[in-house]
């Protein structure tokens, strides 16, 4: 799903590095044209790696701002032609092709080594020939403003090819991953640094060592705010920077769907709670026992507006997150491109309401998490756990 999309896949990094002097837009639309997506219906190759334009994805070419430059953004889209070969019908079509050479060849009773390396290349390449290759795409959108990178995939993987296409075509920059302790670091108020990097639990700045040592903000972030969405009103006031006003309220909640772990001698047990719930027995169970959430649909609203994702609690990646629909009323006098930037824009206004609200109450549990409170909070969730 794409960015422009109603509902979408996202994950964020901040850009590491020192951006270049001079002309931004020069520089990235020369970086954007060097990696380029090269098209592989003609060719065998099994797969082709590169950027297009957001809206469309027939188009690599970068010479005009309308390609990727949106005001403060950068916008482009990573596409991967790949040919794919499942494995029986690659080994079928070998058996076939040996079958043929022991007959031209009688004096054999099987087939060379090498020969077989030489068979198999030449039954693969043959079938790559027959196959077309089948195109994925994903969306990034570049905030040069705060150095923010929004992708839409949450698939390993691809994050993983994403992070070394940008670092390919960005001489001299990186994309680190806002993992929870990250966000943590951004969004927590200034008193209270000292007290995070306190209860920073990884012995090394290694962002794999940050997230598997700091598995604590997921856990007990999910839980307070079950606890407050069964307990306490559910408002909150906007705290962060963004596109909604400081101290507008908001409300937030969890519902619909968690899902439980636990690691004992017998392996991980996953237990996933769906439908709306009431009092939230099942989980609360679940919790006494020592689970703990790892994944939940969290709502967000303000004014008519609302929004609605399921947050990964170790990495703090949201699925499903949908906001409030984008509506572009067309106009005769307005022209395609413009009706699309419009629609980009709006799209971003919504989303990053969506985050700043997101943060907003990050950034409260911290304050509760951090502050001199914790053990009194944390014992009124241990009695609503263990309540009838």
């Amino acid at each position: 799903m794409g960015i422009v999309a109603n509902t979408v896949a996202l994950c964020q990094f901040q850009v590491a590095g020192e951006l270049p002097a001079g002309d931004l837009y020069e520089w990235v639309a020369a970086r954007l044209a060097g990696q380029a997506f090269h098209p592989i219906d003609q060719e065998l190759a099994e797969q082709s790696v590169g950027w297009v334009h957001l809206d469309d994805h027939r188009q690599m070419d970068f010479a005009v701002p309308a390609a990727f430059w949106r005001d403060h953004y950068v916008v482009f889209t990573l596409r991967r032609d790949q040919r794919k070969l499942p494995a029986a019908l690659l080994k079928a079509y070998l058996q076939v092709a040996e079958h043929e050479y022991l007959a031209a060849n009688p004096g054999l009773n099987r087939v060379p080594k090498q020969k077989r390396e030489e068979l198999k290349e030449a039954v693969r390449a043959n079938l790559l020939a027959k196959t077309l290759p089948v195109p994925s795409a994903w969306d990034a959108v570049w905030d040069t403003r705060s150095g923010i990178v929004s992708f839409t995939s949450l698939s390993a993987p691809v994050m993983e090819l994403f992070e070394s296409q940008f670092k390919k075509t960005f001489d001299g920059l990186r994309l680190v991953a806002i993992h929870p302790f990250a966000r943590a670091e951004r969004v927590v108020a200034g008193e209270l640094q000292p007290a995070l990097a306190k209860a920073n639990q990884a012995t090394s700045d290694a962002a794999i060592d940050l997230i598997r040592s700091n598995q604590w903000l997921g856990w007990d972030f999910l839980l307070w705010l079950l606890h407050r969405t069964m307990t306490e009103t559910s408002e909150y006031r906007v705290t962060r920077e963004g596109t909604a006003l400081a101290g507008e309220p908001f409300v937030a909640y969890l519902n619909d769907r968690l899902v439980l772990l636990s690691a004992g001698e017998n392996g991980t047990q996953k237990i996933t709670v769906a439908g709306p719930q009431d009092h939230f027995r099942e989980v609360r169970t679940a919790l006494a026992n020592g689970k703990r959430i790892t994944e939940a649909t969290l709502y967000l609203e303000k004014d008519e507006n609302s929004w609605k994702l399921t947050l990964k609690g170790e990495l703090f990646h949201f699925a499903g997150f949908k906001a409030p629909k984008v509506t572009i009323e067309r106009d005769n006098t307005v022209d395609e491109t413009s009706e699309r930037e419009a629609a980009f824009y709006e799209r971003m206004f919504v989303l990053e309401e969506g985050l700043q609200l997101f943060d907003s109450l990050y950034a409260t549990f911290l304050a509760a998490r951090l502050g001199a409170g914790w053990g009194e909070e944390l014992a009124r969730v241990e009695t609503w756990l263990g309540a009838e």
